[in-house]
């Protein structure tokens, strides 16, 4: 088989190729720049731009199965060319359609729902990667400064996420699903920095800080305040779904979800003083 992957530089992308490789699958990469991007090796890069669903049309053809994001341009703004995609997708002979929810209703989510593609709605709570905002502030100075330190949240490993969307992509009996995926605990941000200090081997110290503290510093990052207020709102009351372990990934994959501890060892280099600025 052969299968289109999306958004493939992206933190899930990036996974969702990897899964399918591992399952043996053939595997196309599109992006906006081929010349920049970097796979492993077996991936066909393609070039391609969701916002001019003309440019798919190569990259599908003898395509059996389609990743699709919900978000394209330089400003991730709502992708508007559902239809047109769906429609080149369904002439290039594409049976299987994943698509990554964006975390609202948006037309290319609402478009997969209504076609006749054996399509999975894959619906990740927070990333393990979302650590890697502490890193600079753990690599200066050992310290992590965040509000509401006992919010819970049951993260997910990207290579989870990935691993849901490339089973949905090569099996039978996922089509009209929608899955919450989960990692298998879930942590307070006390949790997750004691788990980096572990794999870094130095400890991390955390400071709370207040909300208006919290407010100070985002708004000084030049956070815009939507953005700003969505985290007070999750951070303050996390949602159900974002805290509750659901065992999606071993229901689907086979195996159990991906800890956070394994994360933290897998992205250790990223926390020590010694990481360069990109690790």
């Amino acid at each position: 088989m052969t299968i289109l992957v999306t958004g493939a530089t992206g933190t899930v992308g990036r996974r969702v190729v990897e899964q399918l490789l591992e399952r043996g699958e053939h595997v196309r990469a599109l992006t906006r720049d081929p010349e920049r991007a970097e796979f492993p090796a077996g991936v066909e890069v393609v070039g391609g731009d969701l916002e001019d669903p003309a440019s798919l049309a190569p990259a599908l053809r003898g395509a059996t199965g389609l990743h699709l994001i919900t978000f394209g341009g330089a400003l991730f703004a709502p992708l508007e060319t559902a239809d047109e995609i769906l429609a080149l997708a369904e002439e290039a002979g594409v049976r299987r359609v994943t698509v990554l929810h964006g975390g609202g209703e948006t037309p290319m989510e609402t478009a997969v729902r209504a076609s006749d593609f054996a399509w999975t709605v894959v619906m990740p709570v927070e990333f393990m990667a979302n650590a890697l905002e502490w890193a600079p502030g753990i690599r200066s100075e050992g310290v992590v400064r965040e509000p509401f330190v006992d919010r819970l949240s049951a993260m997910v490993h990207e290579s989870d996420i990935g691993a849901v969307a490339a089973v949905a992509l090569t099996e039978d009996g996922h089509g009209g699903q929608e899955y919450l995926v989960t990692g298998p605990q879930a942590l307070t941000v006390r949790d997750k920095t004691t788990a980096i200090g572990a794999a870094r081997g130095a400890d991390v110290e955390l400071v709370e800080l207040t909300e208006e503290q919290a407010l100070e510093t985002w708004r000084g990052q030049g956070m815009p305040e939507d953005v700003i207020a969505f985290l007070i709102d999750v951070y303050r009351d996390t949602p159900p779904e974002g805290r509750t372990v659901l065992d999606t990934v071993e229901k689907v994959t086979g195996r159990p979800a991906r800890s956070f501890a394994q994360w933290a060892e897998e992205h250790a280099h990223a926390f020590r003083a010694e990481a360069s600025p990109e690790a």
